[in-house]
């Protein structure tokens, strides 16, 4: 099916704004059946307009949103001789191409619109739309320039093809189009140099380009969507590229699937160009070259003027190689902080929190899955009892029990203490990393020091997670600010190795001593109390609620934050077996796993209820749910929300409930069935688990079978 038809062509488009203009276009949708809600498709076109004005130099504008309203791409032309203020500072725009594409984005035909975004870059393409006289000719031109059978030309031939570069530019530019989907951190500091372009467009004189070496370029480019700006940004940079003399390949991150650039290709590279309004994944790829970084429009609009400064960039590196080593050697890109500056205040506290968790995290993996480990050796060799009896070992205990002077590397039990002794070290360091690094999500790296050693001193008073999430906090905002201060210019050298450091850790553990640490101690023992005094339908009830959670929005806001209760719960449970904080852990993984498996039992057992991509879908869902990956059930849940979550909840929440019921523990904050070894009761938690996926998957057939027989006694009814 094409992506536009005669219906979707206004050649007269007329409002008094964009956003008239846009209803107009949206309206066409709605009349070919292409969009069911567009009251929710405008609110979905205008939330991306607020996040970046969509118009483009040249006289473009380009709308476009992923939406629940649209049921397949689309788009809709317009043409205005007046012309609509779109947001570009050369003026209105007089051609307009309204982008719609469904909210799962993971459809093939959202490979084609990279080609439209790819085809507005080309004069005499534009110049055909504004002299199209008819409908069908606009449809014509669109239609040759983006194709629904995947052309042999743009596509693959070049993905790998780097290396043989720069004979063919031509061939090699358009082969990047399809790269790696990325988010991390800007990268100016991770590679070392970064450069604004030029305030004017600057390009190389041919003189200095006939004589200038042919370079090798590599790029990335992303928009908030990924559906327009993305494209047109790779399609910029590599045409100025070319005119430029060199090759140039470009890792776009869009809505159409993506492969990264290869480590040769970045190997080769002369010099790297940033067009983001994302951040860049896996930054620390491309350290040691220099790089460009700019946002995403500027790589549409000034593509000479970057290709300019990274051949500066290029030629500084070449005489200098001391560069290109300090670069190399710097730890930028290595630390990540998931904080979004244009988010919401409790978007960004959602987010500190969970950049403290996500680097817990391995701690309590490493640490988790060796206690649990030495638990199973100490049982074999020392009974029942071994669990407990492990704990006496150390290296600081006495004779026989200090495994530092006493190791028997064919005795089970020092095996079982060494895991214990090295598990017990990784969990040492929860309070402290999850403080760290909340307070490095607010103020970067200043607020590490006072993050970690604010967190140690919370575990040391006995105050947990809860003490760590407040020295973070703390230490965060305190670090941020010291660091904004205005000092003289003899003073900036020594803020970040002493100054700030200094101060804010003296004020934040200063404050946490004396002021706020014995209340949140009592609080953490009150918790801990709670906890290990629930029984009956209390933890049942526990169960249910965080299972509920887990199943509600598959990975989003509401999952993590149960997931964070019982990740960071893990650092209070200590050493006891059946600590109620273990069973938490285990009841939010059960229920975590599921959605996905649901989903794929019920597309085995009844297929016919859903589309080809969804069956597709299922087959993947088997291993994704099996590995405790909520999101394998997104997919469905895009497609019909309503029913898929309302089922989702409600099976998680049974597998929640019996989880806790059953007494199943976990000290391992991932993994799935693949830990489960690890599992105490693992014969009842997958009794928990298959309740859970039964119940969910008999749900959502029930409830897609019922408006599916409506639905055909409807349409049998008007026959």
């Amino acid at each position: 099916m094409s992506l536009i038809t005669a219906e979707q062509v206004v050649l007269d488009l007329t409002g008094a704004d964009r956003h008239e203009a846009t209803r107009a276009l949206a309206e066409r949708l709605v009349a070919t059946g292409r969009c069911t809600d567009l009251e929710a498709f405008l609110t979905d076109v205008r939330t991306r307009e607020e996040t970046m004005a969509t118009g483009l130099p040249g006289g473009i504008g380009i709308p476009h949103a992923r939406s629940a309203a649209i049921t397949e791409p689309s788009l809709v032309f317009g043409r205005t001789g007046d012309g609509i203020d779109w947001g570009a500072k050369d003026g209105p725009a007089n051609l307009i191409f309204l982008i719609a594409a469904p909210e799962g984005g993971g459809d093939a035909h959202m490979q084609m619109l990279p080609k439209l975004a790819r085809a507005l870059m080309k004069k005499d393409f534009k110049a055909a739309l504004a002299a199209a006289t008819t409908e069908a000719e606009v449809v014509d031109l669109v239609n040759e320039q983006v194709h629904l059978d995947a052309p042999a030309a743009p596509a693959a031939p070049a993905a790998p093809a780097a290396p043989a570069a720069p004979a063919a530019p031509a061939a090699a530019a358009p082969a990047a189009a399809t790269a790696a989907p990325v988010a991390a951190t800007a990268t100016a500091t991770a590679t070392g140099a970064t450069a604004a372009p030029a305030p004017a467009v600057a390009v190389s004189a041919p003189a200095e380009a006939e004589t200038a070496r042919a370079l090798r370029l590599v790029g990335v480019t992303s928009c908030p969507t990924g559906i327009a700006h993305t494209y047109m940004a790779a399609e910029a940079l590599e045409i100025a590229a070319r005119n430029a003399g060199h090759t140039m390949l470009v890792e776009t991150q869009g809505s159409a699937g993506s492969k990264p650039l290869s480590a040769a290709d970045i190997a080769a590279a002369d010099a790297v160009i940033f067009a983001h309004d994302l951040p860049v994944r896996d930054a620390a790829r491309f350290a040691g070259k220099p790089t460009v970084d700019v946002g995403v429009k500027k790589g549409i609009s000034d593509g000479p003027a970057l290709i300019t400064r990274a051949e500066e960039l290029a030629r500084e590196w070449a005489a200098d190689p001391s560069k290109a080593r300090a670069a190399a050697a710097a730890p930028a890109g290595g630390l990540v902080s998931k904080v979004e500056d244009d988010a919401s205040t409790a978007t960004k506290v959602r987010q500190w929190l969970m950049t403290g968790v996500s680097y817990m995290i391995p701690f309590v993996a490493a640490g988790g899955i060796l206690i649990a480990l030495s638990f199973m050796l100490a049982q074999v060799a020392l009974g029942e009892q071994g669990a407990i009896e492990i704990t006496k070992y150390g290296l600081t205990a006495e004779g026989n029990y200090n495994i530092a002077q006493n190791f028997n590397p064919v005795s089970l039990t020092s095996w079982a203490a060494l895991l214990f002794v090295i598990g017990g070290a990784s969990f040492g360091f929860l309070v402290p990393i999850l403080s760290g690094f909340i307070a490095f999500a607010i103020a970067d790296r200043p607020g590490l020091v006072p993050g970690i050693v604010g967190g140690s001193v919370a575990a040391t008073m006995g105050a947990g997670f809860l003490g760590g999430l407040a020295t973070g906090l703390i230490g965060g905002f305190i670090a941020r600010w010291v660091s904004g201060w205005k000092v003289a210019k003899g003073v900036r050298g020594v803020m970040p190795v002493v100054v700030i450091p200094l101060v804010s850790s003296l004020l934040t553990i200063g404050l946490f001593i004396t002021v706020l640490g014995r209340p949140i101690t009592a609080l953490t023992n009150g918790l801990n109390d709670w906890l290990t005094g629930m029984t009956g339908a209390s933890v049942i009830l526990l169960g249910l609620i965080l299972g509920a959670m887990m199943g509600f929005d598959l990975g989003g806001p509401v999952n993590k934050v149960a997931y964070a209760f019982a990740t960071t719960g893990l650092a209070a449970a200590g050493t006891a077996a059946d600590a109620p904080q273990l069973k938490i852990m285990a009841a939010v993984m059960a229920a975590g796993m599921v959605a996905p498996l649901a989903m794929a039992l019920a597309t085995t057992v009844r297929p016919a209820l859903f589309s080809e991509p969804e069956r597709e879908n299922g087959k993947a869902a088997w291993l994704l749910g099996l590995s405790f990956i909520s999101e394998g059930a997104i997919p469905f849940a895009a497609a019909d929300p309503v029913r898929i979550m309302a089922s989702s909840v409600v099976g998680s929440a049974v597998t929640g409930a019996l989880a806790m019921w059953f007494g199943a523990t976990l000290r391992a904050p991932h993994g799935g069935i693949w830990v489960l070894p690890l599992i105490g009761n693992f014969l009842l938690f997958l009794l928990a688990l298959v309740v859970g996926v039964l119940v969910m998957a008999s749900l959502v057939v029930v409830l897609k079978s019922r408006d599916q027989a409506r639905e055909v006694i409807e349409a049998t009814a008007t026959v």
